[in-house]
């Protein structure tokens, strides 16, 4: 028998989120909020490439680790200040941290992983290593 922990506003959340397209700000059980920035990969002929959107992400607050075949890609998107005169308002936007992690392919060279960061846009380039081709070998049978 599965034991699970009930949590009776599940279902409620659920519901508000189809209805009303909303996402929670607040972090699940793992520490790291409901703030999932999109992802874009592409290979190209020398290199894997790996776009994220990060807009009012800060370069500093940008962690990337590549450990055990992985890379790491984590941060925290900081909750904006806003005030405004009416009695309410809504904010659509999702703040907290983040953390997106990728299996490295086999011919990724480690050593000259680059990062860079324009427009919101976090480019991280995993180049790839250079295989020889090596030359076929006849063998003759005696």
């Amino acid at each position: 028998m599965l034991v699970t922990r009930f949590n009776p506003y599940k279902e409620l959340k659920e519901l508000e989120s189809r209805l009303f397209n909303y996402y929670p700000t607040e972090s699940d059980e793992s520490g790291i909020s409901a703030f999932k920035p999109t992802v874009s990969t592409r290979e190209g002929e020398f290199a894997y490439h790996v776009e994220i959107d990060l807009p009012g992400v800060k370069k500093e607050d940008i962690s990337i680790d590549v450990k055990e075949n992985q890379i790491v890609i984590s941060g925290e998107r900081n909750f904006k200040e806003e005030r405004t005169d009416k009695d309410y308002y809504k904010i659509e936007s999702s703040y907290g941290k983040f953390q997106r992690s990728f299996a490295l392919p086999e011919n990724v060279d480690v050593e000259n992983i680059e990062a860079s960061s324009q427009d919101g846009v976090l480019e991280v380039v995993l180049p790839k290593l250079k295989v020889e081709k090596t030359e076929v070998k006849k063998i003759q049978v005696k």
